[in-house]
């Protein structure tokens, strides 16, 4: 599978070790829901910022409905949550929708 995507990748409790966490590039994860209405309202943003960080960053998105291993894991409560991940490590934590300026500084604090 292809690293890098201008579109965000499905990120599944099967692969999200591999995915997200044994990534070389920092990772923004947005945690979401079908029948979220927010997380609909998100989702320009995060095609955007895939296509902005294509190639310096990877953009994943988990279903929570289906992935609840993981959005167990990471204590999600309410959605959207965005997490950003490097080498790793959750880095940044932004609940809700936020100005997609938000999104960018965590990132390009990780990217340069």
């Amino acid at each position: 599978m292809n690293d890098t995507s201008k579109h965000p990748v499905a990120v599944t409790d099967k692969d999200f070790m591999e995915q997200v966490i044994q990534s070389d590039k920092p990772v923004l994860v947005d945690f979401w829901a079908e029948w979220c209405g927010p997380c609909k309202m998100l989702t320009p943003i995060i095609d955007e910022l895939s296509e902005k960080y294509d190639g310096k960053a990877k953009v994943a998105k988990v279903d929570v409905d289906t992935n609840q291993q993981i959005a167990m894991q990471f204590g999600i409560r309410s959605i959207p949550t965005i997490m950003v991940f490097d080498k790793g490590q959750v880095v940044d934590t932004m609940i809700g929708v936020r100005p997609k300026a938000d999104y960018e500084a965590s990132l390009d604090k990780l990217t340069g």
